[in-house]
């Protein structure tokens, strides 16, 4: 593969990475030294890290190609960094896709089925896109409602509650030790959360399916915690793979040309 400079080669890497990471073996990066600006240093960046990768044992080089493919995302954007930062160490579901119909719950179930790709390249966060359990269950861990039963899932958010919500998702559905509001760096978790969001424009529209927010927009979901979120379900609730989950919530951002959904999980 010789993706050219500029956007397209990191697009090419972050797929090479993510292939290698996933235990396959596609063809090796064959990459010029790109070009002065900043997307050509980080060609060459991750290319010298790529070379340096110690092949053998096998689980060392999958921790290395994982470590390496989440600086390579942090490092191209902003957005990327705030993402992996705040939501990569627990169990969510990060992903964007475009904005194509008036009924943006189409657009979302696209996201939710894996059926899009984000229009910018940008990083998402999905621990099930290969679990085989979507050999049974093509969204799991989703099992959204059809577009038309979205109505009466989700309740809309104002953008500071949207905020609190995603900050939340740094949080562990049981026993968390440190929850968000009692953490030193809660500005900092509140600014990457905001970050995400800044993404889909100042008139988005920001929905959850947690029931704090019915009739309240802005419920303080960081006062409250994770654990103290009920929401209705948007999880299947059949036993896969020997792990059950048990609580979800949501925050899907609607932008005028994407629609970003980010899911926290619990399970056990």
């Amino acid at each position: 593969m010789t993706p050219p400079d500029g956007e397209a080669a990191l697009d090419g890497l972050d797929a090479y990475l993510e292939a290698l990471w996933d235990g396959a073996e596609p063809p090796g990066v064959h990459a010029g030294p790109g070009g002065p600006d900043a997307e050509g240093e980080l060609v060459r960046w991750a290319l010298d890290g790529i070379r340096r990768l110690p092949r053998e044992p096998r689980e060392t080089f999958l921790r290395e190609v994982g470590g390496l493919l989440r600086e390579f995302r942090a490092r191209r954007c902003p957005w990327n960094a705030a993402a992996l930062r705040l939501l990569d160490d627990t169990y969510t579901f990060v992903a964007t896709g475009p904005r194509r119909h008036a009924d943006w719950a189409h657009d979302v179930r696209a996201v939710m089925h894996r059926a899009v790709d984000d229009p910018r390249g940008w990083v998402r966060l999905d621990g099930d896109r290969v679990n085989d359990a979507r050999d049974t269950w093509p969204a799991y861990p989703f099992d959204p409602p059809p577009a038309s039963g979205f109505p009466a899932r989700l309740h809309p958010l104002g953008v500071d509650a949207a905020v609190g919500a995603l900050a939340v998702m740094a949080e562990e559905w049981q026993a968390e030790p440190a929850p968000v509001r009692t953490r030193p760096d809660l500005d900092r978790i509140l600014a990457d959360a905001r970050t995400l969001l800044d993404r889909y424009g100042p008139d988005a529209r920001y929905w959850t399916n947690a029931t704090a927010a019915v009739g309240a927009a802005s419920p303080d979901f960081v006062e409250a915690g994770l654990a103290g979120t009920r929401s209705h379900g948007f999880v299947t609730g059949e036993y896969v793979n020997g792990l059950d989950l048990f609580e979800d919530l949501g925050v899907i951002a609607v932008g005028a040309d994407e629609v970003g959904v980010f899911w926290s999980f619990g399970a056990c």
